[in-house]
């Protein structure tokens, strides 16, 4: 039997469970920044060019601190930020609090960028081979394949100290090669989204050659994803 006590009781059961369950609704709706993504093959899945000790310490430990710092930065001056695609975040650095702009530019670059760099690349034999409209594009602006490996090899051995070497859209011709240092890439400074790059900081070679750069260069390209470059280049085309 429904009496006045038990009504009451009831609705002030149901208005006690109100806080609760907005504490819920802003828990949920609370930032949860950004986490590291797996690798898409097995640690050594790409050796003998990059062995499994360097690949689990550059992932591990030097893409996991990029990602750790960037939400630190993120959650003590601008959490707004924190749910928004890096993508855009770097590409829109004007926006980031001055504050804290250096920061997101070195760790939410060097998200973005191994990100980007685990991607493209994959167990030999697996990443396709150069064809279609991106091999007609590096013959269009560089004459040949062994010219443009040539040329991009030359951009990544003389980046001074550490950076990156990138092949992106070009303006005159299909594609051209760049380099960045640190964790800057083309877009940073408003330029195109890349189409191929190469991680050259020491730590992403060192392990295994030591002060050879250009070894470290010559086994990647073995380990190139091609049918990833040439995804890239698909979307390029259509901007």
């Amino acid at each position: 039997m429904v009496t006045r006590r038990s009504m009451l009781k009831a609705g002030l059961a149901a208005v006690a469970s109100v806080p609760a369950l907005s504490a819920v609704a802003r828990a949920q709706e609370k930032p949860v920044g950004f986490v590291l993504g797996k690798l898409p093959y097995a640690a050594n899945a790409l050796e003998p060019s990059i062995d499994e000790e360097t690949m689990t310490i550059h992932h591990g430990k030097h893409h996991q601190a990029y990602v750790t710092n960037l939400n630190d930065a993120l959650t003590k001056s601008a959490p707004e930020l924190l749910n928004k695609p890096i993508d855009e975040i770097i590409k829109n650095l004007k926006d980031v609090p001055e504050a804290i702009r250096t920061a997101v530019r070195n760790n939410g670059g060097g998200h973005w960028n191994h990100t980007f760099f685990w991607n493209g690349m994959a167990p030999a034999g697996k990443g396709g081979e150069l064809k279609g409209d991106l091999l007609k594009a590096i013959e269009e602006s560089f004459k040949s394949v062994e010219d443009f490996q040539k040329e991009f090899a030359a951009a990544a051995t003389k980046r001074f100290g550490s950076g990156w070497a990138w092949l992106i859209p070009g303006k005159e011709k299909p594609l051209a090669i760049v380099s960045t240092p640190n964790q800057d890439n083309p877009q940073i400074d408003g330029g195109p989204a890349p189409i191929l790059g190469l991680d050259v900081w020491e730590h992403a070679y060192y392990l295994k050659y030591r002060n050879k750069r250009a070894d470290y260069i010559a086994a990647w390209w073995k380990v190139v994803n091609w049918d990833a470059a040439a995804g890239h280049y698909a979307d390029a085309k259509k901007k």
